[in-house]
């Protein structure tokens, strides 16, 4: 799984900019959080794609964007794993590594849950 994090315009019609980028270039986003950032007027879209040429090829097209200030793949070091899982008593966030949030996962085994990578 590769991360790719972008700095956009917080504006209506962006997020349909970048995603079809994706949909051009058939590239399937695994999982995407977006929301406004440490710079004004500015929102952070962070996605994860499977395979590291989707990766480059994707980056390399959102780059190119007038709405987009910048666009990197993040290192896995940079990485971190959110997921909401869903349990008898309630919701539970659990937020850590990738692997350390996928084996919490696996042990659960919650009947409903939805897992993300996240970057800065």
């Amino acid at each position: 799984m590769h991360v790719i994090s972008l700095v956009v315009k917080n504006e209506f019609g962006v997020m349909q900019r970048v995603m079809g980028e994706f949909t051009r270039n058939k590239i399937n986003v695994e999982t995407i959080v977006v929301g406004k950032c440490e710079q004004p007027g500015k929102s952070r879209i962070v996605l994860s794609v499977i395979g590291k040429d989707a990766a480059n090829t994707a980056l390399a097209k959102v780059s190119k964007l007038q709405d987009v200030s910048s666009a990197q793949i993040i290192d896995e070091e940079g990485q971190s794993a959110y997921a909401l899982i869903s349990t008898t008593c309630g919701n539970v966030g659990v937020v850590g590594g990738s692997a350390q949030v996928e084996e919490i996962i696996e042990r659960t085994k919650p009947e409903k849950y939805v897992k993300a990578l996240n970057a800065l």
